[in-house]
């Protein structure tokens, strides 16, 4: 179980302000659950993946990971592959690996289920961007990670890429079992791909709505079923996606959405 309780996140703006990133956040993500976050450009999406990532400790509350703090298995993949460009394409995904002696054989075999076996010597520069971010994806599984943190890892991708590359995921993500945060400002994403949907405030960000996904798996961006949920959402909650607190500056849950 993920526990996030952040009363606040605060840090200086290029004025010398105070700018309170995340306020009241509280959000709960069972093992294996995978929960996508979609909120305002600027709100606190990454800001709030660096804290459960541990790259930013620099905040009031907690973050724990089956009640203690996340640990050494937690993955990372962000909106740029971020591969070492010095380094071959196995090497890239066995980097994170540290001294594990086995991570060698388990990266050569994600990489060849994502059809990049014939590329395993490459350098990152001569590989297309959709065949980057597969490396990445594979770098982000090779350490079998108990959590998952992702920050909008397919965007600028063409549509075929990203929804190839989001079936990998889920592919991943069912065999091993992993706990993911995924955050994206893709509604459609979201709804595709999460068992739950987080939707946050604008700047402090705090939680507006919560709705569980009871579509069947697999799921795909441009299904008919999720243009009619996104479209039932927006009619429902017309201000979501402008980071507005509904009228009763309450967070909504997924029961509103029925009533």
């Amino acid at each position: 179980m993920l526990d996030i309780d952040i009363r606040h996140k605060h840090y200086p703006d290029r004025g010398g302000h105070i700018h309170t990133a995340l306020s009241a956040l509280r959000l709960s993500v069972r093992t294996g659950e995978f929960v996508c976050v979609v909120g305002p450009s600027g709100c606190g999406k990454s800001t709030l993946l660096n804290l459960v990532g541990g790259l930013d400790t620099d905040f009031a509350g907690h973050i724990r990971v089956d009640g203690r703090a996340p640990g050494e298995r937690t993955g990372f993949m962000f909106q740029e592959p971020r591969l070492m460009p010095w380094l071959s394409v196995i090497d890239n995904v066995c980097l994170v690996a540290g001294k594990d002696a086995s991570a060698r054989k388990r990266a050569q075999a994600l990489l060849e289920a994502m059809e990049l076996g014939d590329v395993l010597d490459v350098y990152p520069g001569r590989l297309s961007g959709g065949m980057q971010r597969r490396v990445a994806l594979a770098r982000a599984f090779v350490i079998e990670p108990a959590l998952l943190l992702m920050d909008e890892p397919f965007v600028s991708l063409d549509r075929p890429t990203a929804n190839r590359l989001r079936t990998m995921l889920i592919d991943l993500w069912q065999r091993c079992g992993t706990t993911v945060l995924f955050v994206t400002h893709d509604v459609h994403e979201a709804l595709a791909l999460a068992d739950r949907v987080v939707f946050l405030s604008a700047a402090p960000a705090t939680m507006l709505l919560e709705h569980r996904i009871d579509l069947p798996r697999p799921r795909h961006p441009e299904d008919e079923a999720i243009s009619h949920l996104h479209a039932r959402l927006m009619q429902d909650h017309p201000t979501l996606l402008t980071g507005l607190v509904p009228p009763t500056g309450q967070p909504a849950d997924e029961d509103a959405l029925h009533a």
